[in-house]
This record gives structure tokens, C-alpha cells and sequence, in this order.
């Protein structure tokens, strides 16, 4: 395919070309975005699911962004597209878990962000329960079955959308970019991230 032609032309006009049969022009924008897909697929990789099936899940999401943008409704194509693919991958995700019925994922608590406030520097659980200084494997093993413990009891404390609030946090997601991907409104999803720090920071104290 010669692109070439293609590359002064703004996203919406590459749509509306599209729509008007020159069917190159998705294929033109699929790979355009590829990289955009890949990133995503990168940074959900944590919530645990082959990375080629994210990318693959990925793509589905940019085509439908291709599909369905709304120049008059939507921000930009690239915002909207970013949407989609989130969405899609995170969705597959939710329902692979749900096949095989897996509970939220270990890792999901360790890196859940628990500083105080914003102007704290970054503290995670995991940095919070990592051993320390020379330990034997003796004091390592205790270590991990108390952090075992520790995930189940954050486990059990969040709510069901608490835990996707989280899921999409520790890939590193604002609260306003969570709220879109789960459709819902911008307040609740803040409240709620402020309030699984709260769980986990008393869980850990």
C-alpha cells in the first residue's frame, strides 16, 4: 500500500475518506496506530494475559475507534482511539478472568500506589514489604507467606469496582482516564481510588 499519499492528511479526513469506500484508508490507519496498540498492550501486560493476544485485542479496539469517531462528539482521533483500545483490551481481560475464575491477581494489590498525599513521592505496597538488608531464607519465606496474607485481606476489603479502579491504576492510568474506560463518571472513580489507598494504607500500618 502507498501511504504516501495519505500522510498530509489530517485523521478526519483519512475517516472520511474511509466512509466514503476507500477501504485502504483503514488498513492505512490501523497501521499508522500500531505503536499506539503495542503501548497499551504493554502497559495492561501486568493485569495478566499474553501479550500477543492483547495487541490482537488491541487492534479490535482501533478498529471500532475507526469505525465509530464522531469528529462532532469525540475529542481528538488519537484520544478516542487510545479510549478503545484501553477498553477493549481491559474488557478481554475482565472476561478471560472470568472464564477460568480467577480472583484479582496478586501483583494487582502489591503495586496499588499508597502515599499519602499527591505531593508525597510515589510509594507502592510492594516497596513497603520488600525485605530489607541481609535476611536469611528462612525470614524470606515468612516474609512472603505474610505478604500473602496481606494481598488476601486487601483482596477481600475492595469492592468489585474498587478492584477495577486498581486494575487500571497500577498500569498507570489518572483517574479521568479510568473513568472512561469504565464509563463511569470522573467523581465516583476518584473516590474510589481514594478510597482503596485508605484500605490498603491501614491494611499495611
Amino acid at each position: 500500500m502507498n501511504s504516501d499519499k495519505y500522510e498530509e492528511l489530517t485523521d478526519v479526513e483519512l475517516i472520511i475518506r474511509s466512509r466514503e469506500g476507500q477501504s485502504d484508508i483503514t488498513d492505512y490507519l490501523m497501521e499508522k496506530y500500531k505503536d499506539l496498540v503495542k503501548s497499551k498492550a504493554r502497559s495492561m501486560f501486568i493485569l495478566g494475559a499474553d501479550n500477543d493476544d492483547l495487541i490482537q485485542e488491541g487492534m479490535i479496539g482501533l478498529f471500532k475507534a475507526v469505525r465509530d469517531y464522531d469528529a462532532g462528539r469525540d475529542a481528538s482521533f488519537y484520544t478516542f482511539a487510545e479510549l478503545c483500545i484501553s477498553r477493549q483490551i481491559y474488557t478481554a481481560v475482565q472476561a478471560s478472568r472470568r472464564q477460568k475464575h480467577i480472583p484479582l491477581n496478586n501483583y494487582i494489590s502489591l503495586y496499588g500506589n499508597v502515599s499519602e498525599n499527591a505531593d508525597d513521592d510515589e510509594k507502592y505496597l510492594i516497596d513497603a514489604l520488600q525485605p530489607t538488608g541481609d535476611r536469611s531464607p528462612e525470614e524470606l519465606i515468612i516474609d512472603r507467606e505474610n505478604m500473602d496474607v496481606l494481598e488476601q485481606r486487601i483482596d477481600e476489603s475492595l469492592s468489585p469496582f474498587e478492584k477495577q479502579v486498581l486494575d487500571l491504576y497500577v498500569t498507570g492510568m489518572s483517574y479521568v482516564q479510568i473513568a472512561r474506560v469504565l464509563g463511569r463518571d470522573e467523581k465516583s472513580t476518584d473516590n474510589a481510588l481514594q478510597r482503596l489507598k485508605a484500605k490498603i494504607r491501614k491494611i499495611i500500618s
